[in-house]
C-alpha cells in the first residue's frame, strides 16, 4: 500500500494505525500483508464512512493535523466533501 514519502517513517514506527482512501473499490483486505518501503503493515480492519464521521482520534492515528490536511492528501482521487464516502483502514507494523 502507497504512503507519501513523509509518512512513511511514521507508519514503519507505528505511530500511524489508520488511514483514509478514496477509492471505488477497497484494494486491501483485513488480514492482508502490505508492503511498505522496507517493511510490511497487515490490514486489521476496513470499513466504508461519510468523511464528516472522522472524528480527531482518527486524524492523530491517521498522521494528519486536521481535516482540512486529510482531505487534501486523499483527494488526488476526487473531490471529498462531508458525505463523501472513504475507505478507514487500520493496520499493524509486521515484523
Amino acid at each position: 500500500m502507497d504512503f507519501s514519502q513523509e509518512l512513511r517513517a511514521a507508519v514503519l514506527s507505528g505511530d500511524i494505525t489508520l488511514t483514509f482512501r478514496l477509492w471505488r473499490r477497497p484494494h486491501v483486505k483485513p488480514g492482508g500483508r502490505y508492503r511498505v518501503g522496507d517493511g510490511q503493515i497487515e490490514v486489521d480492519s476496513v470499513e466504508l464512512i461519510p468523511f464528516a464521521f472522522i472524528d480527531e482520534a482518527d486524524l492523530r492515528r491517521s498522521g494528519e493535523s486536521d481535516l482540512e490536511s486529510l482531505r487534501i492528501r486523499a483527494a488526488h482521487a476526487g473531490p471529498i466533501h462531508d458525505e463523501t464516502a472513504l475507505y478507514r483502514i487500520e493496520f499493524h507494523i509486521v515484523s
